[in-house]
């Protein structure tokens, strides 16, 4: 029985290779008869697979996508593994609660020998000092984005950055990665009306439907997703993020609302700010202000094509220094 189902283990792992297998062509791979073949795949179609038969001189096989989940068929160091992973998942990471649930309905369908290795394994997640309880995600969001990330189709979303800070308005980015970071699920995306590269905390998204067009990938900063993702959070001194563009300004506002942040982009660094909503003093560099500039003189051409509302100014004397 057990020589039997490694067979068909091996037969369905050729089967997901995408391809079309010619009867003969498997029974060589699996060092079996071509009648034996033909009845593994009327196994696994019992099972639920949907394996069809290709037309042709030789005939042949192929897996195709099917419409609800067939058993999972592993070996014993598969089942293993896979059970490890969810116990791992269970321990404190976003999505703690469906990976429980899952490892709960795998281990139920285990046999009793596998059952006690699964059981002999205890994983216990120790968190860093200080680190906040990991935000639950939404599994129908993660499938979302990572839906739009393989589509390369530009998104819609709904963002609330945290730190005091108002809601954000409807973003529209072109998703290039899903990460994780420290037990934290996050989208990098092009945002397309700051023109810059930005990280998204995935609990704090809602995306929209339907998604926009098809885009080209850009090229991360630093090369690939992970130098963006760890200059984005540890710099040189394993705490502050290496970012290329960084000032120093006054907000009129109390630290605590405040968090340290940086842009890969002199704009992006000063429309950044601009979110805080109050009064801004640059100190430096020259390139932060020659920022502010250029964004004051796009707002003023975006509200030259209002309708003009009444408006009171007020010069502000410059704070000694």
């Amino acid at each position: 029985m057990r020589k039997t189902s490694s067979r068909l283990l091996a037969l369905l792992s050729l089967l997901q290779t995408h391809r079309d297998w010619a009867g003969e062509e498997l029974a060589g791979r699996l060092d079996i008869t071509a009648r034996t073949v033909r009845r593994d795949i009327d196994r696994l179609r019992e099972l639920g697979y949907r394996i069809t038969t290709v037309k042709g001189p030789g005939g042949g096989y192929r897996l195709a996508a099917g419409t609800q989940v067939p058993p999972m068929l592993f070996d014993d160091d598969q089942a293993v593994a896979l059970a490890v992973a969810l116990q791992t998942a269970a321990t404190g990471t976003a999505v703690a609660e469906d990976a429980a649930r899952a490892l709960a309905a795998l281990r139920q369908v285990l046999p009793p020998r596998l059952r006690h290795r699964v059981d002999l394994v205890r994983v216990t997640a120790v968190p860093s000092p200080g680190a906040p309880e990991a935000p639950r995600i939404d599994a129908q969001v993660l499938t979302e984005l990572s839906r739009a990330v393989h589509g390369r189709e530009e998104l819609r979303l709904d963002h609330t950055p945290g730190h005091g800070v108002p809601a954000d308005e409807p973003r529209r980015v072109q998703p290039h990665h899903l990460v994780t970071w420290r037990d934290r699920w996050y989208l990098v995306a092009w945002d397309l009306d700051r023109e810059d590269w930005r990280t998204f905390r995935v609990d704090r998204i809602r995306p929209r439907t339907p998604t926009g067009p098809r885009f080209a990938p850009r090229e991360l900063p630093g090369g690939d997703v992970a130098a963006f993702v760890t200059s984005r959070f540890r710099g040189s001194d394993g705490t502050t993020p290496d970012w290329p563009c960084r000032g120093e300004v006054v907000l009129h506002l109390p630290a605590a609302d405040v968090a340290p942040f940086g842009s890969w982009s002199w704009t992006g660094l000063a429309a950044a700010l601009g979110h805080f909503d109050t009064d801004i003093e640059v100190i430096g560099p020259p390139q932060l202000a020659t920022a502010f500039a250029e964004l004051a003189a796009r707002y003023a051409r975006a509200a030259g094509s209002a309708p003009r509302a009444a408006t009171s100014s007020r010069r502000r004397t410059p704070r000694p220094r």
